[in-house]
């Protein structure tokens, strides 16, 4: 009998865990072994959740773009040898956003039974903020790195949002964020409206809903390095 992989939320910040609900607070007691991008930042989050499992007890396999793909596989072979694998995020919800997506693929392909938990997705609770669609919306991650590319995606966003009244959702690397928002406001639309919602769940979160227009008169907050959702309608 094969275990299963539980996929755990963790927090989007500060290792606060106030928006972590108890059922997966739990789940993650019970567990020895993860999937990680990092183990540091697991064990930091799994102090704070004050795991009842001594760290020395615990094996943690780090996940991350240059892991290669026989490695990948290795993470599974305790949930087929019937042990219970817990997976982390950074930050919010695995595989949304996230490369424990790949460890979710593996784990059907083997008929390892996946649990997804309860727990804070940024790019959600952006979106519950925002006053936008939510109906129809897209999450389209990171856009062009080159102020050429990116104010070329964001044409195109705001124009894909128009002809579908669909919400466009995207992120950007925190120490860009200045440069992408001067890139807004000198781009779109005046009636377009603009969503910056940063450090979601956190003391000084900030989530605020203006047209282009408005925001031109706004003064902007500081969001270098900070973690941001933006979304445009």
């Amino acid at each position: 009998m094969t275990g299963k992989l539980f996929l755990i939320p963790s927090s989007l910040g500060n290792n606060t865990v106030h928006s972590i609900p108890q059922h997966t607070i739990e789940v993650a007691h019970s567990l020895d072994i993860f999937i990680a991008e990092r183990a540091k930042t697991a064990r930091h989050f799994l102090k704070a959740l004050k795991t009842p499992v001594a760290f020395n007890d615990m094996t943690f396999y780090e996940l991350n773009k240059k892991t290669p793909d026989e490695e990948l596989r290795h993470f599974l072979k305790d949930a087929e040898n019937g042990k219970n694998v817990g997976l982390l995020s950074e930050a919010g919800c695995p595989g949304v956003a996230d490369p424990g997506a790949i460890i979710v693929k593996l784990a059907h392909e083997k008929g390892i039974e996946v649990v997804p938990l309860v727990g804070p997705s940024s790019i959600l609770l952006a979106l519950m903020g925002s006053g936008m669609n939510g109906q129809q919306f897209a999450f389209v991650g990171y856009l062009g790195v080159k102020k050429g590319d990116r104010v070329r995606d964001l044409k195109r966003l705001e124009q894909l949002s128009r002809k579908q009244n669909q919400t466009q959702i995207f992120i950007e690397t925190p120490y860009r964020n200045r440069a992408l928002i001067e890139d807004m406001l000198k781009t779109l639309g005046s009636n377009t409206r603009l969503c910056i919602a940063a450090n979601l769940t956190l003391p000084n979160e900030y989530i605020k809903t203006k047209t282009i227009h408005e925001w031109k008169k706004t003064k902007m907050p500081n969001l270098h390095q900070q973690p941001t959702i933006f979304l445009i309608q």
